[in-house]
């Protein structure tokens, strides 16, 4: 899959539950191999984390010769997080895709949508 700004990842990690959001690529990587057990330089695999408010997430790309951190900050409304385990599972592009756009990945979730900084009800329009 393509993002936006031209990085490529062709695999999708989430971990589920709480991240503590302070930590930096190598606290990240730090636990990716430790907490989950699975390689952080295991090429175009993004693993993804969300902090406590669930506003806000960090994504961590190995491409190959260097590691590339993202970071999303929603001004309106939350990302509807897997809260239930503390695991690492795999998720497809369109779960992804469902997750970015303000939708749950959970099926026992209904199809609620949480406003995003693109909705015509958001204080934050363009």
């Amino acid at each position: 899959m393509l993002t936006e700004n031209g990085f490529t990842f062709s695999r999708l990690i989430l971990a589920t539950g709480r991240s503590d959001l302070r930590k930096g690529i190598d606290g990240l990587a730090a636990m990716v191999r430790f907490k989950y057990g699975l390689d952080p330089l295991e090429k175009d695999t993004l693993f993804l984390f969300c902090g406590t408010r669930r506003d806000r997430i960090k994504g961590l790309l190995w491409i190959g010769d260097r590691f590339i951190l993202l970071y999303i900050r929603l001004a309106e409304g939350c990302f509807l997080w897997p809260r239930t385990a503390q695991e690492a599972r795999s998720i497809t592009t369109e779960e992804f895709k469902r997750l970015m756009d303000g939708f749950s990945i959970d099926p026992s979730v209904g199809p609620k949508r949480i406003p995003l900084v693109n909705d015509p009800k958001s204080r934050w329009k363009r």
